[in-house]
């Protein structure tokens, strides 16, 4: 089963109907518990990111926000956007790419099963709220340029002694 399928079976036990569409303009919509996804996607993968996204109206979103003019219809979509980003780009999932030696950003997003540009996305919110880094636990991840460095507690290693 695929992500998407998972995601599927979310939305119906969250009471929301999930339509694909061929005649859309936009990628996505929701509104009254009802999601329309663009059925001319050109990947399973990217159905997956605009079916978070809008799961993430679901949660997040009040009113009508079609009219992106509006400040606030603005900040909706971005609270829309950045609840997916958290969800389908989390900095544990980061992180274990790091161990997994994954090095690149074509391999990350593979890994994530996201698109390179919802993964630039994501990195770019991620950038715009934390900085340039952020530490998590034991690890520092940089946005820019994308990398993770391990950090090491020194203290509680034993000292080694020469000569004995």
């Amino acid at each position: 089963m695929h992500l998407y399928d998972e995601l599927l079976i979310e939305c119906d036990n969250l009471d929301v109907e999930v339509y694909e569409k061929d005649d859309m303009k936009s990628k996505g919509l929701y509104a009254d518990n009802i999601i329309w996804i663009n059925k001319m996607l050109p990947s399973i993968i990217e159905k997956y990111c605009i079916l978070t996204e809008e799961i993430g109206h679901h949660h997040t979103t009040t009113g009508d926000i079609l009219d992106l003019t509006s400040i606030e219809n603005r900040k909706q979509e971005l609270r829309a956007r950045s609840w997916a980003y958290e969800r389908l780009v989390p900095f544990s999932k980061i992180i274990q790419a790091h161990k997994l030696h994954i090095v690149n950003r074509y391999e990350l997003a593979d890994f994530l099963n996201v698109t390179e540009d919802f993964l630039d996305e994501a990195l770019e919110w991620y950038k715009s709220k934390y900085g340039l880094c952020v530490t998590i636990d034991n690890f520092t991840v940089c946005f820019e340029p994308l990398g993770v460095i391990e950090l090491f507690d020194w203290i509680d290693r034993p000292l080694l002694k020469y000569g004995t």
